[in-house]
Order: structure tokens, then sequence, then C-alpha cells
């Protein structure tokens, strides 16, 4: 049987709701597969494959387009909870009965909407440069966001060194690497997003992050093990709104690298795994210090 990683898997389908969704599965089988959700205007090949193999080391990987995202069929809903949705039919379409689940910045919406309206689908989360509902600055995109995804580049992957990394040299430098990272797959690569794709996607981003009362209340019912990770300096979803997610979520870990901006997972991406796969490989997702020496004792004894 061939093993495939993040080039080779084969672009599958699979109807649900309606919708034929592309998805691929690659890694190592058994175990509880790992759903990827993505970002705002993203599809299967924006994901790094430094991060997909990875993790696709020690576990299955699923990435998948969702509704209305390249060869996925039906329309972009313009609210984070049908989005969510449609990512359950998807997942049940494969016949899983749980899952853990990552959602990067729009994806880590998506994310928490899943858990919250499935909670026995989920098993842990990882919630990526992303925020909760009302978070701050997120009823719309940052003016940070709006410059760089308004900006003329002289190459149009280069706006992701903007939205993903900081100014600084180093920073740019793990940028221009990435770019040609998610640039290696040719065959069966993803068809860019359509025209319709931004302006939903925008819609449901406000709906999400419009200020309202008691807006991180819901987070309580999210008792899944979630690990949240972001740079420390994220203009796209502000950095703060990770701090807000792991001091409302009632099991979260929360995790900064420095000198990273929205895709600090592509900057550190050997960090980034090891975090992850300890996060979902651990009998306890966050031990404590009395189970860590009672289990040294029980060694040297």
């Amino acid at each position: 049987m061939t093993q495939h990683c993040h080039q080779t898997a084969p672009t599958q389908f699979v109807d649900a709701k309606g919708i034929r969704f592309a998805y691929r599965r690659f890694g190592k089988p058994g175990g509880v597969p790992l759903v990827f959700n993505m970002h705002f205007t993203g599809t299967m090949d924006h994901w790094d494959p430094l991060v997909t193999d990875g993790l696709a080391a020690t576990r299955e990987v699923i990435l998948f387009d969702n509704a209305g995202i390249s060869r996925t069929t039906g329309e972009v809903p313009t609210s984070v909870e049908e989005m969510a949705a449609n990512a359950v039919a998807f997942i049940k379409a494969l016949g899983l009965q749980k899952v853990d689940v990552l959602g990067f910045s729009l994806g880590g919406f998506v994310a928490q909407a899943l858990a919250l309206a499935n909670p026995g689908l989920v098993r842990r989360l990882i919630l990526v440069g992303t925020g909760p509902r009302g978070g701050e600055g997120m009823a719309t995109l940052t003016p940070e966001a709006q410059a760089a995804f308004g900006a003329r580049y002289a190459h149009p992957d280069d706006v992701w060194l903007s939205v993903f990394f900081t100014p600084t040299e180093s920073s740019q430098a793990a940028g221009r690497a990435f770019l040609k990272r998610f640039r290696q797959r040719i065959v069966d690569r993803d068809p860019e997003v359509g025209r319709d794709v931004e302006p939903a996607q925008i819609a449901a981003i406000y709906k999400w992050g419009i200020q309202r009362v008691d807006a991180f209340d819901y987070l309580r019912e999210i008792i899944h093990p979630t690990l949240v990770i972001n740079g420390s300096h994220d203009v796209i979803v502000y950095t703060v709104n990770s701090l807000i997610l792991q001091q409302h979520l009632p099991n979260a870990q929360l995790i900064l690298y420095p000198d990273s901006n929205h895709g600090s997972q592509y900057q550190y991406p050997a960090l980034f795994v090891a975090d992850v796969t300890r996060f979902l490989d651990a009998v306890e997702p966050f031990p404590v210090q009395k189970e860590l020496e009672e289990s040294c004792l029980e060694t040297s004894g």
C-alpha cells in the first residue's frame, strides 16, 4: 500500500448535505484522525507541508475544502455556524465517530463552533491564530489585514509575507522558505478560490466578531482539552484574543512563539509539530506534577 504525503495524496470526493467535498487523507492510519480547517480564502494547498507531513508521521491527517471552496461544490456560508455544520457533515460522511480538530484563523472560529454544537464528535482541539466570538478587533478584517490584502505585490504569493510573518529579517526569511514549500505540489493542485468566496467569508467573520454582551460565556461550554497557539505579534487576529481563549476555555493551554505574526506555525514548523504531537499523544493532555513524580518513582523502584 502506497504511503502518501502532502505532495502525493490524491484528491478524493465525498457527498454530504448536497455538497461534494474535496479532501485528502494521508499519514499513519489508526487512532483518532486530525481534521484541518483552513483560513480566509485558503485551500488545501495553503497548508505547509512541513506541518502536515510532520503531524502525519504519527497520525492520519485529513485536509478538506469546505462548501464553495476550490473544488468543493455549494455556496460559501455567510456564518461560521453553518460552515461548522458543513464540516460536521463532511466528517460524518467519512464514517468517523471521533476526531481531533485543528482550526487556523477563520478555521479556528469553525473549530470552536463545531466543538460547541457537536461535543461528542471531538476529542481534542487545536486553535491557531484565532479568537473568540466578539473578540478584540474581530468585527471585520483588522486595519493591518486590510492593508496587507489590499496592497499590490510583484508576485501574488508575497501577500502571505505580510499576513503571516513579521517585518523582521529572520521572520521574512522564514516566510520566503514557506512560500517555496507551499508551492511544491504541482500535480492535482487545488484551484485558487473564486471571487464570491471573499465577501461571503468576510460576512461570516463580521457576524462572529461583532461585539456583544457576555461574548465569551459560550467558551465555558467547550470543555475539550484545547491547545491555543499564536504568534507574539499577530496583527490579523490580534494576539490578545488567544489569551482571551485560554482564560475562558475551561481546559486550555496557550503557547506564543517569539517574533511571529499570524502564521507562527509556518515560521516554527518543527516547534509547532512537536507541541501539537505532545498534546495529542499524551494520555493526559495536562498532567500535574504529582503524577509525573509518581511515574518517576515507579520507574526507579
